[in-house]
């Protein structure tokens, strides 16, 4: 159906074909790839470029469905880089290679970048490649032995690429290539059966009948592999080979990072991806593959003789690791081929962008199907995107059929069809496709892979921080701050025990039975090596909470009267015009994230609720958090309100003003900034604009805030990066919050904000899912090299990038600076620190942003400073005196585009370096995934900044008894003045009841080895508050480790009649094969004639005292007594 007919050349034989690239040429192809797949032959493309092929390898399988299509992707690194591939790049590179030599492929793309480098053997892959089946044999200590030289890491547990983990009778795999990890069940030494898992929950899924392990690396580092390495190392480099750091690393059997720049060491002979390729193949040379091969040999030569002088890391020549461009042709004439070149012919599609401000939007759209004479396919990019297209066309009078694949399209005779399709460009033919990139040309969409994504659970996120670990300071609720010291299994004469051990003051010790871990909570006062601990049985610790209680009293009655305040008022309920708010959301040039569409939904409820809005809106650095603002100033305005915008920086003032000019450069919205950049006049005339209600948004810093600052019809004040605002700023803030809309950005919540957001005081929203092709930030912690600077600063100046080099020393940045100048002449170095003027630092600064420099060195001054979307690599000098959350946001400072960005954290070689600063920049190389620094950020803030939690007065007693149990007695007295009733300070925070059902009740460590696996189950079994929640976790251990043993089902009893026990009022249950007593809570609201009839009906119960029931009955069966235990219960319901 394609224009273009792509002919099949003669075998041996050259056709060359001139053709629209980019638009016509994925159809074309897949037609041709179909014709021959009829001849069992398949279509291999070298592509000019990764975007070429990414592109063909999402339209081909569009137009051919059943078309078997590969990608033999780009390691994306430089040559020599210092670091390897991501693990899901090389399980789709041996994937491709595995499919190729099995001939099981239809078609094959790969970029000539990629196709230029030299290869493992064939032999390599079909030697390293084994299969596992139901009903095998198989030796465990074996199949460890094969995964372990096949490249594969042991783990405790399985989450990604060539990682697999022995349990027992259980053996978890990631397969290379796979997209889902297995699980294998053995009955003895056989296979029983093989089922896929979900990484996330760790459930299985479906059983499968076998599984393929190809191995987890392109090279061997087998006993043959290394010494062949060894010596072939030898032979290319003079000199002593200890010297380098990679011949020591193989020697010991380690994979350096970037040992994939030494692949051809480890082979007698390499191939080349076309020594992989059927010789009865169609070869088709996709683009201008001459100029691409140039610039990749000339960017290699380049790096080589930068980083060639090295003596501890040699480098192999280009030309041992590539093919050279007139040997690489030359062997392409081995294969019929296809040659096809742009014709630099347009598409045919005239302008048919959708103008929503017009009276006919779609009249461009109209006239096109009403001229032509073809058939015509507007493709959407989604589901989502298809209905919101075909509404406006509804409402236009356009009604296309609704098709689901592209073979609807061709066997439809419909003139006008509307389908889904993973389309770059539209074109014309005897039909024609139209994408959305020519529906929305003036804000082309950017075409993206998708992913399934999950947006978030907020709570589940908050919850997260409670784990532990060894030596961390907890917090037990009847005992107060003690030490984390592991599990110790204790036999008190009725089976061993699990208990959790804790260290008090004075080395008095206390064991927690694993059923009660509902009493502990992370300790994070303060920092945790001074965290304050408690002597046993000293009365210090009840002193204490009393002390926090009084003060938590007092704090929750403010807070009650301030929300009260708010919740009685009436706020202004916004309403919106669909089409306008449709028109403007077009304007955002990216696709929202899961998460953002939720927190922009949210806003807008409430906006629309009626009742004066507080949401804090919490998202890493460059998630999207302005577009959330923006969305909300829209619908403000556009409900005749004015609009405040408050940030804590002039250039953050100016960059806001910037990007709120471009999202409502088409609206007749005025916007205005007071801040130093503006003269005396324009202050002047804006806060005149101001009060006339000529200026719909206003943004400034806290001079927005002072009293001559008039507002004729505020409705919405934008706080970005609240705790940056001073003690006397917030107060002022503060009387504003009872009157108007508020909305609080913020990448770092301070502890008081979030403690609000948890207890329900404040509404929350948590951004946590990177916007399409943002890639998280390459992270590395290394000495300080002046070879490590070069090649950094380089690689991003050869892109066109700028870097920010921090050193953190004012007396020393200018010595720092002639290093910087020697190391890089070329560069164009500023100096920016806090002690410069404020005028002379934001010049420096607008003059980065606008790459008048390319480096910047500077103090912690950026710490939250402008996006410079061109800045991608950070190098923090003598990193390890910064703390995590300092880092975590220096990080963010780079990586606002889809470029790669990087973080060095370098620190002197010669000064030792502590265990904390160690244990930080450990946390923040682990911590590369985009919205994880959340977690680090709360984590340090909790730490660092508890006593903001409502002022400066309480961080004595938060840090006394810990921020996690401040905020639950908060909460507590919070609900007690809601449900009018006064804060018992004698009173626990709950009914907590103790089960002792005298039988063992834990996971034994042959079920379950990994210790901190097991507290991390036994916490979420205490946090279980109903049984549907231990029926999942039933069902996830059974899952995970097998079926339960009798230790472990005493245990999920245990909860269980802890969940039956607290909802009526039950403080202990002591159930020995004698007897079972219940004590009551004095306070239980017990009906007593429940309690009578149960004596006068069943002479085997009497009470023992006020508050115990006595039953005496002989139940040696544990089960039975669990039973008769919960039948008790119910008797009091």
């Amino acid at each position: 159906m394609s224009q273009t007919s792509l002919p099949i050349p003669k075998s041996g034989q050259t056709s060359r074909v001139e053709l629209a690239i980019n638009g016509e040429d994925g159809l074309a192809l897949a037609e041709l790839a179909i014709k021959l797949k009829g001849n069992k032959q398949p279509l291999v493309i070298i592509t000019a470029n990764a975007f070429d092929a990414q592109r063909l390898l999402e339209e081909i399988p569009y137009f051919a469905p059943s078309l078997s299509v590969h990608l033999l992707p780009d390691w994306e690194t430089l040559p020599y880089d210092q670091f390897s591939p991501h693990p899901d790049l090389i399980s789709e590179r041996l994937t491709t290679l595995y499919q190729i030599s099995q001939n099981a492929c239809d078609v094959i793309i790969v970029p000539l970048s990629t196709a230029l480098i030299r290869l493992s053997p064939k032999a390599f892959l079909s030697a390293n490649t084994f299969m596992l089946k139901k009903g095998q044999t198989l030796d465990t200590e074996a199949l460890r032995l094969q995964c372990a030289e096949a490249g594969y890491h042991h783990v405790s547990q399985v989450i990604s690429h060539g990682e697999f983990s022995v349990r027992g009778g259980l053996v978890d795999l990631f397969p290379m290539g796979s997209a889902l990890p297995y699980r294998i069940d053995l009955f003895d030494n056989e296979i029983e059966t093989i089922r896929t898992f979900d990484v996330d929950t760790q459930r299985s899924l479906y059983p499968v009948p076998e599984i393929r392990l190809l191995p987890a690396r392109e090279f061997p580092l087998d006993e043959a592999g290394i010494a062949l390495f060894r010596g072939q190392f030898r032979e290319a480099f003079e000199g002593d080979p200890q010297r380098a750091k990679i011949y020591k690393d193989v020697s010991k059997g380690v994979a350096s990072g970037g040992i994939e720049w030494y692949l051809p060491l480890f082979f007698e002979q390499t191939a080349t991806f076309l020594d992989y390729l059927p010789t009865d193949c169609l070869l088709c040379l996709h683009g201008d593959l001459d100029h691409s091969a140039q610039q990749f040999w000339r960017e290699a030569q380049s790096r080589y003789r930068t980083l060639a002088h090295d003596a501890e890391r040699p480098l192999l020549t280009p030309e041992k690791l590539l093919i050279k461009t007139e040997d690489f042709f030359s062997a392409t004439h081995a294969f019929t081929r296809l040659s096809l070149t742009t014709n630099g012919k347009s598409t045919g599609l005239p302008a048919l962008d959708i103008e929503r401000r017009a009276e006919q939007p779609l009249h461009k759209l109209q006239q096109y199907i009403a001229d032509f004479s073809g058939r015509i396919l507007i493709a959407a990019e989604s589901l989502g995107r298809r209905e919101t297209i075909s509404q406006l066309f509804s409402e236009h009078g356009l009604k296309p059929a609704l098709i689901e694949t592209w073979a609807e399209f061709v066997n439809s005779k419909e003139k006008v069809m509307l389908g889904v399709a993973p389309l770059h460009h539209g074109f014309s033919a005897q039909f024609a496709i139209i994408t959305e990139a020519e529906l929305y040309a003036a804000t082309v969409r950017q075409q993206r892979r998708r992913e399934k994504e999950k947006a978030r659970s907020t709570e589940g996120m908050l919850k997260d921080l409670s784990e532990l670990r060894m030596d961390d300071p907890v917090v037990h609720e009847q005992h107060g701050v003690g030490r984390y010291k592991g599990l110790v299994n204790l036999d008190f004469g009725e089976g061993e025990t699990e208990l959790l051990l804790l260290e008090y003051f004075g080395d008095d010790k206390l064991y927690v039975p694993v059923s009660q871990l509902f009493l502990i909570s992370r300790y994070s006062g303060g920092p945790p090596e001074s965290a304050p601990l408690h002597r046993l049985g000293s009365g210090n610790w009840e002193k204490a909470k009393k002390k926090a209680l009084k003060q938590i009293r007092d704090t929750a009655a403010e807070l009650l009267n301030l929300y009260a305040q708010r919740a009685s008022r009436r706020g202004h309920a916004f309403t919106l015009s669909l089409q306008d708010y449709e028109a403007f959301c077009e304007g955002f040039p990216f696709e929202e994230t899961p998460d953002q569409l939720e927190a922009i939904e949210n806003v807008i409820k409430d906006m629309q609720s009626g009742r004066p809005m507080d949401r804090l809106v919490c998202g890493d650095v460059g998630f999207g958090k302005t577009e959330v603002a923006l969305r909300a100033a829209f619908v403000a305005v556009m409900g005749g309100r004015q609009v405040a915008v408050l940030v804590p920086t002039t250039l953050l003032a100016e960059q806001h003003y910037n990007n709120f000019k471009d999202r409502f450069a088409e609206w007749p919205i005025k916007i205005a900034e007071i801040s130093r950049f503006r003269t005396a006049k324009e202050q002047k005339e804006a806060l005149a604009g101001l009060e006339a209600g000529k200026i719909d948004i206003i943004i400034g810093t806290h001079r927005l805030i002072q009293k001559d600052v008039k507002f004729k019809n505020l409705g919405l004040v934008v706080l970005d990066e609240e705790h940056r605002f001073g003690v006397r700023q917030k107060e002022q803030l503060k009387a504003l919050r009872a009157e108007v809309d508020i909305l609080t950005l913020t990448a770092t919540p301070i502890p008081r904000t979030l403690s609000m957001a948890m207890e329900g005081l404040r509404e929350f929203s948590i951004i946590t899912t990177p916007p399409q092709k943002r890639l998280s930030i390459k992270t590395f912690h290394t000495d300080y090299s002046e070879g490590i600077i070069r090649e950094a600063a380089m690689r991003e100046f050869k892109r066109g990038g700028q870097v920010y080099f921090l050193h953190n020393e004012v007396a020393t940045i200018h010595s720092m600076r002639e290093k910087l100048e020697r190391i890089l002449p070329d560069a164009r170095i500023a100096v920016a620190h806090g002690q410069l003027r404020e005028r002379e630092l934001e010049h420096i600064m607008r003059d980065f942003y606008n790459q008048r420099y390319n480096l910047l060195l500077c103090t912690t001054i950026i710490e939250t400073g402008i996006d410079v979307p061109t800045a991608n690599t950070i190098i923090l000098n003598k990193a390890d005196m910064f703390g995590l959350a300092q880092m975590h946001q220096l990080r963010g400072r780079v990586g606002r585009s889809h470029h790669q960005a990087y973080a060095y954290l370098l620190t002197d070689a010669d000064r030792k370096i502590t265990p904390q600063a160690q244990k930080r920049l450990d946390a923040i190389q682990l911590m590369e995934d985009l919205g994880a620094g959340f977690h680090l950020a709360m984590h340090d803030l909790e730490i660092r900044g508890a006593g903001e939690l409502l002022g400066d007065s309480q961080s004595g007693e938060m840090q006394e008894i810990g921020f996690h149990l401040y905020s639950e007695m908060l909460n507590h007295a919070v609900k007690q003045l809601k449900a009018g009733k006064e804060p018992d300070l004698n009173a626990p925070l709950g009914v907590t009841t103790e089960i002792n059902l005298h039988t063992p009740a834990l996971l034994p460590t042959k079920y379950c080895p990994d210790v901190h696996e097991r507290l991390v189950i036994y916490k979420r079994l205490a946090n279980c508050v109903e049984d549907d929640d231990l029926d999942n976790m039933q069902e996830e251990l059974i899952d995970r480790f097998g079926l339960l043993p009798e230790q472990g089902e005493a245990l999920i009893a245990c909860h269980r009649l802890r969940i039956a026990a607290k909802a009526i009022g039950v403080i202990k249950i002591d159930a020995s094969d004698a007897a079972i007593q219940l004590q009551f809570n004095p306070k239980a609201d017990i009906d007593p004639m429940k309690l009578i009839n149960l004596l006068q009906r069943d002479k085997r119960c009497r009470m023992n005292g006020p508050d115990k029931l006595r039953v005496t009955v002989g139940l040696a069966d544990i089960q039975l007594r669990t039973e008769f235990v919960k039948t008790l219960l119910k008797e009091f319901t």
